[in-house]
């Protein structure tokens, strides 16, 4: 944290061996007056790029390319960039364009930032400063970025729900059982009745949540790290449960496609492409067989036989591809095949588990509503 030449408060991270040389840079460099500097983990630093880099290089790569195809020099498109941009991304944006006008070519530049910018993105910049095409290639990097957002934006769409409602039957039945249901409860137990079998049910799980409530927490953390620490170890175990799913086999399929033949697209090699594509995907078992099948291909075998893990459609398609040269097109046309695929499944999964949890509620809650009933009416039948 420290302020600018024009008096503004600046917030941001800074790559350095010490803090001396932070200070020093943020002075002569960034022309920033520190007022204060801590030092961060590599986690830390890890899930502050996660999370800012996603929608801000989405937008800034879509802001280049308009910029670079109108006719603008890329050292001026970067000098106007910079002023659309506060804090870490805005000083990465001065950087570049320090060391473009100091004979440096900007994939060089970007190596410095792999946190911010991803390989294969890195790589696609470098083949169309190659090639001189770099103005198309950010227009189709800026596309590519759109439609993983969008992606993802449907992966959130379809978590929203079930998690706002289970949180919602949390605090219901949470609020029942530590206010309602206690208080009726101390009638039940002066009364010498017999109770129905339903009410039974309910003082006993109302008991054991009031007596063991720091227990059910206490398994519920155990269970959150141990199931942490297997996703960790052996991930492939869960990964293999997924595979199962059409909805999330969907999605990873998509992944897949999409960033291969969009790195085809940009002439990368089909083993450079495979590798990036492998750490992309998100599932370990996809994961080794793209490995698995980028060591074969070296060895001559032609890329549908080499993967092993996925549909047959999809690696006649991509036998199609090699055969006819067209492989970038018919990875492009699966891709939104399977993207289609996938919102479709999530529709449908939204609209089977809308009412699914409404019913599931009320099922919950009717129980515990008749078991409270029941009792009393049978108690009003003695009294008449």
């Amino acid at each position: 944290m420290g302020y600018a030449s024009d008096g503004s408060l600046e917030k941001g991270v800074i790559e350095a061996d010490s803090e001396q040389d932070a200070v020093l840079r943020l002075k002569h460099t960034k022309k920033i007056l520190p007022k204060e500097i801590k030092r961060i983990t590599p986690d830390e630093k890890k899930n502050f790029f996660h999370r800012n880099k996603s929608k801000e290089l989405e937008q800034f790569t879509r802001q280049f390319s308009i910029l670079t195809v109108s006719g603008v020099t890329i050292n001026d498109s970067l000098s106007s960039l910079s002023e659309e941009y506060t804090g870490y991304f805005k000083n990465i944006i001065i950087d570049l364009r320090e060391s473009i006008s100091k004979g440096v070519s900007l994939s060089k530049a970007m190596e410095s930032y792999r946190g911010i910018f991803p390989e294969f993105y890195i790589m696609m910049v470098h083949a169309g400063e190659t090639g001189g095409m770099l103005d198309d290639v950010l227009m189709k990097l800026s596309d590519f970025l759109e439609k993983e957002s969008d992606i993802k934006k449907k992966v959130s769409t379809a978590l929203v729900y079930p998690v706002f409602m289970v949180s919602i039957g949390f605090i219901v039945l949470s609020f029942i059982f530590a206010f309602v249901v206690p208080k009726i409860v101390v009638i039940f137990e002066n009364s010498k009745a017999a109770l129905p079998f339903v009410t039974i049910v309910l003082l006993k799980i109302n008991a054991m949540v009031q007596s063991f409530w720091w227990f059910f927490i206490i398994i519920a953390v155990g269970l959150f790290f141990y199931i942490r620490k297997i996703l960790e170890k052996k991930p492939e175990i869960f990964d293999s449960f997924w595979l199962k799913i059409p909805l999330a086999r969907s999605l990873y399929l998509t992944r897949f496609t999409r960033i291969l033949g969009f790195l085809l697209t940009g002439g990368i090699s089909l083993i450079h492409s495979l590798e990036l594509a492998a750490g992309s995907v998100g599932n370990s078992v996809f994961k080794k067989d793209i490995q698995d099948a980028s060591a074969k291909i070296t060895e001559g075998i032609g890329i549908a036989n080499a993967l092993v893990t996925f549909p047959p459609v999809l690696k006649q398609m991509i036998a199609t591809g090699e055969k006819t040269g067209k492989l970038p097109v018919l990875l492009e046309k699966a891709a939104d095949v399977y993207e289609n695929e996938f919102t479709k499944r999530v529709q449908l999964m939204l609209a089977i588990l809308e009412p699914t949890m409404i019913v599931i509620m009320g099922i919950t809650v009717g129980f515990i509503v008749f078991a409270v009933l029941l009792p009393i009416f049978q108690m009003n039948q003695l009294i008449r």
